[in-house]
C-alpha cells in the first residue's frame, strides 16, 4: 500500500550512492507495464542522435542514495517494474545490482538499457556487472545507432538494439530474445 516504507530493507541493504540524472514516477514507454525509470549520469557512448546527451557527463547529475530511490519506487503500488536507462547503467553496476536485488525481493519487474553488447558485458568480467545481470528480466543491448533508427521499434530506437531475456541468456549461456 502506498506510504509504507520498506524500512526493514534499508537497514539491512548497504545504503550505496547512485549518480542520477533524473527519474520518472510512471512510465509507459520504457518497458512493460507502469515503470518507474532511473536515468544514471554518465555515460562513454555519446552516440550520434542520443535522447539523453546531458546524461553524458560523468560529473553532473546528483549522488542519491539508493534507499531514497527504493522507498519512492515502492510507495507507489501501480509501479510494476523499473527500468535502468542513462547514461550507461553499466557503469555503476555496484550500487544498481544492490537496488535491483531489493527490487526483485519486492516482485518488481527490473529491465536495463546499455550501450554495450550483452557479449561486450559479459567479456568484462566483473562480479558486479554479473550481480547486476543476474537481477534483470529484460536487458536492451548496444549502441543507438542513428542511421538505423527505427520509431516503429518496441522499447527501442534502433534496428541493431536487442530485446535479451537475461535470465534465460544467463542459464542457456547465449542470448536469447525475449518476447516482451
Amino acid at each position: 500500500p502506498r506510504g509504507i516504507r520498506p524500512k526493514e530493507c534499508m537497514n539491512k541493504m548497504k545504503d550505496e550512492l547512485l549518480r542520477v540524472a533524473g527519474v520518472i514516477d510512471e512510465s509507459i514507454v520504457d518497458g512493460p507495464g507502469i515503470r518507474f525509470v532511473i536515468f544514471t549520469q554518465g555515460c562513454p557512448h555519446h552516440c550520434a542522435g542520443c535522447h539523453n546527451p546531458q546524461t553524458h557527463d560523468f560529473d553532473g547529475g546528483e549522488q542519491v542514495p539508493i534507499s531514497r530511490l527504493l522507498e519512492d519506487i515502492l510507495e507507489n503500488p501501480l509501479v510494476s517494474g523499473v527500468t535502468l536507462s542513462g547514461g550507461e547503467p553499466f557503469c555503476q553496476p555496484k550500487p544498481l545490482a544492490e537496488l535491483a536485488q531489493e527490487l526483485k525481493r519486492h516482485g518488481k519487474h527490473v529491465m536495463a538499457y546499455t550501450g554495450y553488447t550483452w557479449e561486450q558485458l559479459r567479456g568484462k568480467q566483473d562480479a558486479d556487472i554479473e550481480r547486476l545481470l543476474a537481477q534483470c528480466d529484460v536487458l536492451v543491448d548496444g549502441k543507438f545507432i542513428e542511421s538505423q533508427k527505427d520509431m516503429l521499434l518496441r522499447f527501442r530506437g534502433s534496428r541493431n538494439q536487442r530485446l535479451i531475456d537475461v535470465q534465460k541468456s544467463l542459464q542457456a549461456d547465449q542470448v536469447v530474445l525475449a518476447g516482451v
